[in-house]
């Protein structure tokens, strides 16, 4: 889209105020740019540790797969999941605070003596995959971020402020011109007058 402007001072003052403010935001979104890249990037990193985490998990679990099948499932339900919202180089993104669980209550005697482990173990796998839920979304709301951020550098570097400049230099060649012709004008008629 081109620039429209008007070729007079008034026009040339607002474009220049324009220019000023997006090379004045340039800096700071180019920062923010490179928090968000940095910070998905690390985001990344540890939904990958948390894989692995989980995978090591449910791997241990798989040895023990005889005796899961003894195990009550319904014992540990998940009762609440509180988050919390942080700033990250100005965007809101969720942060896993804590977990409630409700353990159903069981017969210590009764049950084979791993059960309390098996809640515990339980309750860390949940944990795990809940914190890479969290962890995934968090990415997918910085990476939008960053490509929001990169289009708005782009916009301005590329499209706006070069606008800005030659409509700049457009509307002082014309003013430049116009006044060249004004004192021309102004010195052809001094001089008839002065013939005359």
């Amino acid at each position: 889209m081109a620039l429209q402007f008007q070729y007079n001072k008034t026009a040339l003052q607002e474009i220049h105020r324009q220019m000023n403010i997006r090379v004045k935001a340039l800096p700071v979104l180019k920062n923010k740019e490179a928090a968000l890249r940095l910070e998905a990037k690390k985001t990344r990193k540890e939904i990958v540790k948390i894989e692995y985490r989980l995978s090591e998990r449910k791997k241990l679990m798989k040895d023990f797969a005889m005796l899961w099948s003894e195990f009550d499932m319904s014992l540990v339900t998940l009762k609440d999941v509180v988050l919390k919202t942080v700033m990250i180089a100005g965007v809101k993104v969720p942060e896993l605070f804590e977990t409630h669980y409700e353990v159903k209550k069981y017969s210590l005697f009764n049950s084979p003596h791993w059960f309390p482990e098996g809640v515990e173990v339980l309750k860390d796998i949940s944990d795990i995959a809940i914190r890479m839920e969290i962890l995934r979304k968090r990415a997918e709301i910085l990476e939008k971020a960053r490509k929001k951020t990169t289009q708005k550098v782009n916009l301005y570097e590329k499209n706006q402020i070069p606008a800005f400049e030659d409509a700049i230099r457009k509307i002082k060649r014309f003013l430049e011109d116009e006044e060249n012709l004004t004192k021309s004008a102004q010195k052809i008629l001094k001089n008839k007058l002065a013939g005359s």
